[in-house]
């Protein structure tokens, strides 16, 4: 029962992640998407909201795994989801937001 703070947040990614897969990109940082035209805002509110639902659902893995098998290479599940997720995200920001900042 160690690992319920690292499933919850887990949870919280995944739904952080809702609104930007339904097109929202209001739950991105008004500096971060300052350049976003109004015509790509769906297209990158979904993508960054992929970024989260891919680093949420390997955290969520990883945290129930850990709880059924109690073995440290599990870790490497999020660490590879973190890496992906965050490749997703900044993909998305040098599409629509042409660049990083």
């Amino acid at each position: 029962m160690e690992y319920i703070l690292l499933l919850g947040l887990g949870l919280a990614l995944i739904a952080a992640s809702v609104p930007g897969l339904r097109g929202s990109a209001s739950t991105v940082h008004w500096y971060n998407r300052r350049r976003v035209s109004k015509e790509d805002a769906p297209k990158y509110g979904r993508a960054m909201g992929a970024g989260t639902l891919i680093m949420g659902a390997c955290v969520t893995a990883t945290a129930a795994l850990q709880m059924i098998f109690d073995a440290e290479p599990i870790f490497y599940l999020t660490a590879a989801g973190a890496a992906i997720g965050l490749a997703v995200m900044i993909y998305a920001q040098f599409k629509y937001n042409k660049g990083i900042f």
